[in-house]
């Protein structure tokens, strides 16, 4: 498990490909890999990997499926990419941001980028089918740092996070820009309720679902909003 909470900015130093599978040879931030031992987990920009050589207390080798590949952002990095870096959370460990898994969901793109004083707003494009899981205020892990939602807008399939001057100092946001793309780890939580919801609304109305979701959205509204309307309930 690991807290969302990004430890420092970390470096690929080498990519080797083989049948199926490609190793990550990445240089840590100092201190970083103190007692990292091989077979421990580390997220990379979001990404749970397990630990296969060291190099010392600087460097570590990670392997990575085609699978991996396929799914996350890490198909198309190259070398001297920055990248996050977490290490796995240890047992009484405090929870800064919310628990995260290391298993991406999806992947999604830089829609827009607004650079205020103290804040750096970035706008994210989601794919549609994944927006039923992501409301204001809740929580979010893009390349592995837990965020909170500023705001959504289903109708144009985004959402946006407000960044402030550590968290850029701490992470590759910054480096990034409109079009590239994120790995995206939804709320596990929020996932659950959502299904449930959904589940129940289908399991109770059966075929005249599809009708309230037409009602729903005729008068501006959606299923989802009955979900965030459940999560504010129960916040009380």
């Amino acid at each position: 498990m690991f807290t969302g909470i990004v430890q420092g900015v970390a470096r690929i130093a080498k990519i080797t490909d083989k049948p199926g599978l490609r190793t990550f040879h990445i240089a840590f931030p100092e201190g970083f890999a103190k007692n990292l031992e091989i077979g421990a987990s580390v997220a990379v920009d979001g990404v749970c990997l397990t630990v296969t050589q060291l190099h010392g207390d600087h460097a570590a080798d990670f392997d990575v499926m085609q699978q991996s590949l396929a799914i996350t952002t890490l198909g198309s990095y190259h070398v001297d990419g920055a990248i996050n870096v977490e290490r796995a959370a240890k047992d009484g460990a405090e929870i800064g941001g919310h628990p995260l898994s290391g298993h991406v969901d999806f992947t999604a793109h830089v829609g827009a980028i607004r650079v205020l004083e103290n804040n750096y707003v970035i706008r994210v494009a989601v794919p549609p089918e994944w927006l039923r899981y992501i409301f204001a205020k809740g929580y979010i892990a893009i390349n592995g740092a837990s965020l909170t939602i500023a705001e959504v807008n289903r109708e144009e399939s985004w959402f946006e996070v407000w960044l402030i001057p550590e968290t850029l100092r701490m992470t590759v946001f910054a480096q990034k820009a409109v079009g590239d793309a994120l790995n995206i780890e939804i709320e596990r939580t929020t996932q659950v309720i959502v299904d449930t919801v959904r589940t129940m609304l289908s399991d109770t109305l059966g075929p005249l679902l599809p009708a309230l979701e037409s009602l729903l959205k005729q008068q501006g509204s959606s299923t989802e909003n009955l979900v965030e309307l459940l999560q504010s309930t129960s916040k009380k």
